[in-house]
C-alpha cells in the first residue's frame, strides 16, 4: 500500500488476495491502525507468487527494504559472533569468529553478543589451555609468552606440549562446546585416577581443577536434559511498546539471551510480534531444530516450512509444552517484562525530564528532537566534530554523525564548530530534512558565537541554541546555559532533571567525539613518513627497509648511508633524512 508520493506504507501476504484487500474498504469494524493507514493510502501494488512461502520470503525482504511505517520492524543488523576451532593446524587456535564462516573448522553457536564468546573463551583458557593466539604470533614465538606464565596456554608455539597431548585438549574443549559435558566430566575423573595411581600428582591436580571448573558451569546452566539446538522466543505488551526475549540454547548449553525492542504499529497482538519477528529475524540468522514460542503465529505452518527450507533440517515452532520446556517460556516471559518495565519506567523519566527542560528553555511545546555538538582533538591533532541526536524516546543512535575537520588553523576550536554546523545543517536543508527543536553547543561564548553566525548564513531561525559551559572548577552541577536568543544566562540546581538531560547528552556528545578523534589520530599516526615522500613508491619503501631492518634503523640514517640504497639519488635521500629530522 502507498501515499500519493508512492512511498510504501504497508507490506502484506494473503492467500485470498480479494478477501484481504476488501477487509480494509469496511464501513466499520476497523481497528484505528487500519484507519490511519487508509487515510493516508494512495494505491496498492500487487505481486503474485506460486507459493505462500515465497510470499513470505518476498515480504520480508520488501519491509527489509522500505521499512513501512505500519508493519512490525526488527532493528537488528548485526551479525551474532560464534567460537570456532581452526582445523587445519597441528595445534588448533580457539578464537571468536563474526561474519561470513568460510574457514576450515568448526563453528559453535551463535552467541548473543561478543562478550558471552569471551567469557566462554577465559573459562576454556582456564579449564583446557587451548591457544588462542594469532597464527602469525603463534610462528615467530621463541619462548613461551604470558599465557603460559598464568597457566592459560601450555605453549605448543615453543613444543613445551606434543601433538598428542595438544590434540587431547582440543577434543575436551569440542566436548564442553558440544554441551557433553557428563562424558566430559566421566572422562577426566578416570585420568584423574590413573594419574593418581601413577603417583603424577602434579597431572592429578590438573584435571581435579578442570573437574571443578566444569561441575561450577554445569551448576550456573538452568537448560538441562536437552541436547539440541533451541531457541526460546517471548513476547509481551504494554503501553504501545513491545518486547522480545530471545534466549539461545546450543548442545544444551544456555549460550545467554539478547532483547529486543521491534517497532510497532498501533493495535499489534503478540502474534503479529511474533510472526514478523521469526521472519526477520531467522531468514538472516542460523535457525535451530527448535522454536519455543509464548503465542501461536496465524502463518505457524508457513513459517516453519519457510525456515526448514531454509536451514535444511525440519524446524518446529512450538508454544503449547509441558514440563520444563514450560517452565523455559515462563522465565523468557519473566525477563522480557521485567526488560519492558524497565523502558517504559525510562521513557517515563525521559518525559519528565524534558517537561521540565520545556519549561527552563522557556519553550512553546516539548522537544521533540535536541542535537548536541563537540570538538575533540590532541594539540590541534586529528579535529573531530560530534553531532549526537536525543529524541523523546532518548539517545537516537543511527542518527549520530562525525565531522572530520580540515582546512582551519589546528587548535582553533571556533572554526572547528562552525565547519561542523555549516556542513550539517547545510546538508540538512538541501534534503529538507526535520530541523532540531534545540540545538546544545558544548563550549562558552566564543563557540555559541560560530553557531549563531552559521544559522545567520544559513537563514535558520526556528532552532533553539544553547551554550553548554562548565564552571570555573569544571565540576558536573556547576555547568552554565547561554541561551542568546532570550539574552540570558543561568545556572540550575545540581539536583534538577532538566539539567541531567543537559549533562547526559553533552557527555554523550564528548564520548563520540572523543572516540572519534582517537580512531583518526591512530590512523594518521600508523602511517608510514615515508609515504609521504614523492619519489619513494612502494618498492622503494620495501627496499629502503629490507636494507637498513626497519623504520627506525631508517630514521637514523644519514643521507650518505641512504645513497648506498640502490634506486635512491642523493637528492631523493636528502629528502627521506629531511622527512625525519627536518628542513635544519
Amino acid at each position: 500500500m502507498l501515499d500519493e508520493q508512492g512511498k510504501v506504507l504497508y507490506v502484506g501476504k494473503a492467500r485470498n488476495l480479494k478477501r484481504r484487500v476488501a477487509s480494509y474498504f469496511r464501513k466499520s469494524g476497523l481497528a484505528p491502525k487500519t484507519h490511519a493507514l487508509m487515510r493516508q493510502m494512495a494505491a496498492v501494488d500487487v505481486t503474485v507468487t506460486n507459493t505462500e512461502a515465497e510470499a513470505l520470503i518476498l515480504e520480508n525482504n520488501l519491509i527489509k527494504v522500505h521499512r513501512p511505517r505500519y508493519n512490525v520492524l526488527l532493528r537488528d543488523d548485526k551479525s551474532y559472533p560464534f567460537i570456532y576451532l581452526s582445523t587445519d593446524h597441528a595445534y588448533p587456535r580457539l578464537s571468536l569468529h563474526r561474519g561470513v564462516r568460510r574457514g576450515k573448522g568448526r563453528y559453535f553457536g551463535p552467541y548473543p553478543d561478543a562478550g558471552a564468546v569471551r567469557e566462554s573463551l577465559q573459562l576454556l583458557q582456564r579449564m583446557f589451555r587451548v591457544r588462542q593466539c594469532e597464527d602469525s604470533f603463534f610462528r615467530n614465538r621463541s619462548r613461551p609468552c604470558l599465557q603460559y606464565q598464568i597457566k592459560r596456554c601450555n605453549a605448543p608455539c615453543v613444543g613445551l606440549i606434543s601433538p598428542q597431548d595438544y590434540a587431547q585438549d582440543v577434543r575436551h574443549t569440542v566436548l564442553f562446546l558440544e554441551g557433553k559435558s557428563s562424558a566430559l566430566n566421566d572422562e577426566l575423573v578416570k585420568k584423574m585416577e590413573q594419574a593418581s595411581e601413577r603417583l603424577d600428582f602434579e597431572q592429578a591436580a590438573v584435571f581435579r581443577d578442570q573437574i571443578a571448573s566444569l561441575r561450577r558451569v554445569q551448576e550456573r546452566q538452568y537448560v538441562s536434559g536437552e541436547s539440541g539446538d533451541l531457541d526460546i522466543v517471548t513476547c509481551v505488551l504494554s503501553g504501545g511498546l513491545a518486547c522480545v526475549q530471545l534466549f539461545f540454547i546450543r548442545k544444551g548449553v544456555n549460550l545467554g539471551n539478547k532483547i529486543f525492542f521491534p517497532r510497532i504499529p498501533a493495535d499489534s497482538s503478540r502474534e503479529d510480534v511474533l510472526s514478523a519477528f521469526v521472519a526477520q529475524y531467522y531468514l538472516a540468522h542460523p535457525v535451530p531444530q527448535k522454536i519455543l514460542l509464548n503465542c501461536e503465529p496465524e502463518d505457524k505452518a508457513v513459517l516453519a516450512e519457510v525456515l526448514s527450507e531454509k536451514a535444511g533440517h525440519k524446524v518446529v515452532l512450538a508454544h503449547r509444552v509441558r514440563g520444563e520446556k514450560a517452565r523455559w517460556l515462563q522465565l523468557g516471559v519473566e525477563n522480557a517484562e521485567q526488560a519492558l518495565a524497565a523502558r517504559l519506567s525510562s521513557q517515563a523519566g525521559m518525559s519528565k525530564r524534558l517537561d521540565l527542560l520545556q519549561e527552563v528553555l522557556k519553550l512553546d511545546q516539548l522537544p521533540n528532537r535536541i542535537e548536541c555538538f563537540d570538538i575533540s582533538h590532541t594539540q590541534g591533532e586529528g579535529t573531530v566534530a560530534s553531532c549526537v541526536v536525543f529524541d523523546r524516546e532518548g539517545p537516537r543512535k543511527s542518527d549520530y554523525r562525525r565531522f572530520g575537520i580540515r582546512d582551519i588553523v589546528p587548535g582553533d576550536d571556533y572554526a572547528a564548530m562552525q565547519q561542523a554546523l555549516l556542513r550539517r545543517y547545510t546538508r540538512m536543508k538541501k534534503e529538507d530534512a526535520k530541523l532540531p527543536d534545540v540545538v546544545l553547543i558544548d563550549g562558552g561564548k566564543g563557540q555559541l558565537g560560530s553557531a549563531q553566525k552559521v544559522m545567520q548564513e544559513l537563514q535558520i531561525d526556528e532552532m533553539l541554541l544553547v551554550g553548554v559551559s562548565k564552571g570555573p572548577e569544571r565540576k558536573p552541577g556547576m555547568e552554565t546555559l547561554h541561551i542568546p536568543s532570550q539574552q540570558r544566562h543561568f545556572n540550575l540546581e545540581p539536583s534538577s532533571p532538566a539539567l541531567h538531560l543537559i549533562q547526559q547528552i553533552r557527555d554523550e556528545a564528548h564520548r563520540f567525539a572523543i572516540t572519534g578523534h582517537r580512531q583518526r589520530r591512530a590512523r594518521a599516526r600508523a602511517v608510514s613518513p615515508l609515504e609521504a615522500i614523492p619519489g619513494v613508491g612502494p618498492r622503494r619503501r620495501q627496499q629502503l627497509l629490507k636494507q637498513f631492518g626497519g623504520m627506525q634503523e631508517v630514521a637514523r640514517a644519514g643521507v650518505e648511508d641512504l645513497c648506498g640504497v640502490p634506486g635512491i639519488s642523493r637528492a631523493l635521500a636528502q629528502q627521506i633524512y629531511d622527512a625525519f629530522h627536518g628542513d635544519n
